[in-house]
């Protein structure tokens, strides 16, 4: 099944040469631009993953799943092939559809990654919905994601390990936590890279809200849902806003109500039409990209969700949060000049 993408089996605008970049959101693109930028890093993380480990779970699926091809679920093996084309990948990824009741799919690996996606996800979605599942993980191989989420998962378990030790315990968990909101952002950076591949934005919307309501898209309304997405954010008083906080604890993925808003949002930007229109950072270009600015552009993203929002705790919060992003602003400038 590898090899180089074909022409896809209906028109799409294919996105020549395009960066990750294009599509990642501020937060998520500026540790990315940073760990790029760090030699030798994802080495030491691969070593610390143990490269027989990705090779076991290579293995594993090949024995215990079903590997999509021109003869073995034809119509997501179409999926796979257009996605790698429309965002110019020079390898198709392999799939794997896996017997699992549970809704789920999820990019493996390093060097020669791979999706898998559940018979539970397969049920509840239909084509269009399932094009962009696909999508969305082919985005997640495109960031090269494994990195920063292989960490997370190191120190996780290193966490758990040390959690006799208080003092050790906290500082792990706030870099757990640092790492969770990051993996948090990289979801909504695959949404839109997942809506990029599929071209269909109602499908991408209809398939986030099924992660919330299941089948009954004849009983739900994307309209009536982003309505409920303003109610979550306004929120009620300062309790509420302290317990969504809380409830985002141990999370890796947004909630649905907060991704089909953040997408509809990146989508009313006009963001997505300029991209699909041929404007966009090409990859030729990621090693000219300045750490210190995508730094300033995660700030200001955040300063903007944060004057954007009604949630009368984040208010509370936002002189102290603004302390931070400024002091990490001066932290990164320090580098500046070793930001070539």
């Amino acid at each position: 099944m590898p090899g180089m993408t074909t022409t896809p089996d209906r028109n799409r605008v294919q996105l020549p040469g395009i960066s990750s970049r294009a599509y990642e959101h501020p937060a998520d693109r500026s540790a990315l631009v940073a760990l790029r930028k760090l030699s030798g890093f994802d080495t030491v993380l691969k070593q610390m993953s143990g490269l027989v480990s990705e090779r076991r779970l290579r293995l594993m699926h090949l024995a215990s799943a079903v590997r999509v091809s021109e003869t073995q679920f034809r119509s997501i093996y179409d999926m796979g092939r257009d996605a790698a084309y429309t965002l110019d990948l020079h390898r198709i990824p392999e799939i794997y559809i896996q017997q699992d009741p549970q809704v789920q799919a999820k990019a493996i690996g390093f060097d020669d990654p791979f999706i898998v996606v559940t018979t539970g996800l397969l049920n509840l979605m239909d084509e269009e919905e399932q094009r962009f599942v696909i999508g969305h993980e082919t985005a997640h191989i495109l960031s090269g994601h494994a990195v920063y989420r292989t960490m997370l998962d190191i120190l996780t378990r290193l966490a758990t390990r040390v959690a006799w030790i208080p003092l050790g315990y906290i500082g792990l968990r706030a870099i757990v936590a640092g790492l969770e909101e990051w993996y948090r952002k990289s979801e909504l950076s695959s949404d839109r890279g997942g809506l990029l591949t599929s071209q269909n934005p109602e499908a991408a919307k209809r398939a986030l809200m099924k992660l919330a309501g299941g089948a009954y898209t004849h009983e739900m309304n994307i309209e009536a849902f982003l309505e409920q997405y303003q109610e979550y954010d306004t929120a009620g008083d300062l309790r509420d806003g302290f317990l969504k906080v809380l409830n985002l604890l141990g999370t890796t993925h947004p909630f649905a109500v907060v991704r089909v808003a953040e997408l509809d949002k990146w989508q009313r930007s006009g963001q997505y039409d300029r991209i699909i229109g041929g404007d966009y950072p090409r990859r030729e270009d990621d090693a000219n990209a300045r750490v210190t600015e995508e730094i300033k552009a995660a700030a200001e993203s955040y300063r903007a969700s944060w004057s954007q929002s009604q949630d009368p705790f984040i208010g509370v919060l936002r002189d102290v949060a603004e302390g931070a992003v400024n002091a990490g602003e001066r932290i990164f400038n320090r580098f500046s000049r070793r930001d070539g």
